[in-house]
């Protein structure tokens, strides 16, 4: 049971930053009805700039908020923030770039142009990792103690690290926030509005263009803020891990319903418990084929996703 419940922990953590990848394949699908297979990628290059910014100079990194093990906690956090931000704000202007140039030029033309237009930008971004990243994983020093936090509580046969507790504080609120933001503000509501008929909602003054753009910079932030979690979580960054991150997160999108922002929650939560189960009672060899599985069986049950609906046709 304790082993059970360590994997539940680290499937959590897992599905949390599973989820902030998710909601940018399923925010713009929602949108435009594109899957933009750059998006892995752009996490990919998040983890590249949170490694840049504060891994030291002899590991490859410029240091600029330089984070370790020994920096005292308020730089700590304040070098976290920093880093966070800076990397957000780069990721979301790098998305919002991507679909300025590989997809708005293709809004119109046949299906299949802009989907191989995001194949084309997912390489080039690969390429980019491996130009400045290198072609090996890059490791950083944990900064996080290895401390059980729950010792406190009289627990030791399961762990709860900082570190964990850290995914969770960075990723929960910033799924708040976007709840929040797509539900209650104007640009949330021209959002929707685009989502659900663009066409109408271009006749009734939203500009099309510009909502399309701020969602791209809304899924690239949150994908840059996955990077960061994601380097400061298992300390490791490589060139292809955008690949595997990718295919995962859109994997919950599908799994959760496509398009719905709280389906790529649950699915990205429900695969990052799979994942950690699989690779502690199965094998992690065995991971990706059982996380394809699960999501078989259950589309062969529920075509549109857990959360996804089926909307009837009108004559």
């Amino acid at each position: 049971m304790d082993q059970l419940i360590q994997s539940l922990i680290i499937g959590l953590a897992n599905g949390l930053i599973f989820a902030l990848v998710a909601l940018g394949y399923t925010l713009v699908y929602g949108i435009i009805e594109l899957i933009n297979f750059a998006h892995g990628d752009v996490f990919m290059i998040g983890s590249l700039i949170a490694f840049a910014l504060m891994a030291p100079t002899d590991v490859g990194g410029f240091a600029i908020f330089p984070v370790t093990a020994g920096t005292p906690v308020p730089l700590m956090i304040v070098g976290i923030i920093l880093t966070l931000a800076v990397t957000m704000a780069l990721t979301a202007g790098l998305n919002a770039g991507i679909e300025r140039v590989a997809y708005r030029p293709l809004r119109h033309a046949p299906k299949l142009a802009p989907l191989i237009s995001a194949i084309g930008m997912s390489f080039v971004l690969v390429n980019v990792g491996v130009i400045f990243a290198g072609a090996t994983q890059r490791t950083v020093e944990a900064v996080f103690p290895t401390n059980n936090l729950l010792e406190a509580f009289g627990i030791t046969s399961i762990s709860l690290s900082i570190s964990q507790v850290f995914v969770g504080v960075v990723t929960v609120p910033l799924l708040f926030a976007l709840s929040w933001f797509v539900s209650k503000t104007k640009q949330g509501k021209a959002m929707r509005a685009t989502a659900q008929d663009p066409d109408a909602a271009g006749l009734m003054g939203v500009d099309i263009n510009r909502t399309i753009a701020i969602t791209f910079l809304i899924g690239g932030a949150l994908a840059g803020a996955a990077g960061v979690v994601e380097i400061l979580y298992n300390n490791v960054m490589v060139y292809n891990m955008g690949f595997r991150f990718g295919l995962i997160a859109f994997t919950a999108a599908v799994l959760g319903g496509i398009g719905n922002m709280r389906g790529a929650v649950l699915g990205a939560l429900i695969l990052g418990e799979v994942t950690s189960l699989s690779d502690r009672y199965v094998s992690a060899n065995w991971t990706q084929a059982i996380v394809f599985g699960v999501l078989v069986v259950i589309l062969v049950f529920r075509p549109t996703g857990l959360l996804g609906q089926q909307l009837a046709d009108r004559a």
